[in-house]
């Protein structure tokens, strides 16, 4: 089973998202909407990490993310 890895860092505001091995990064590259594509030597996107991300909520209520598959 694939596993998503999801990081909120609330001091630094960033959102970073896993679908593949963080160690298995190789070269970044940033898209201009303060997002930054992480990908493996082969020049996949195994991950992403938005810039200036903040919930409007209390810094103690937990952050909470929905996902859906799909078969490609």
């Amino acid at each position: 089973m694939a596993q998503v890895k999801v990081f909120h860092d609330q001091t630094g505001n960033t959102l970073t998202v896993w679908f593949g091995e963080p160690q298995d990064e190789y070269i970044c590259e940033e898209t201009g909407d303060e997002v930054i594509l992480m990908k493996d030597r082969g020049g996949k996107v195994i991950g992403f990490e938005k810039l200036n991300f903040s919930t409007a909520k209390s810094e103690h209520e937990q952050l909470r993310v929905a996902f859906e598959t799909m078969i490609a």
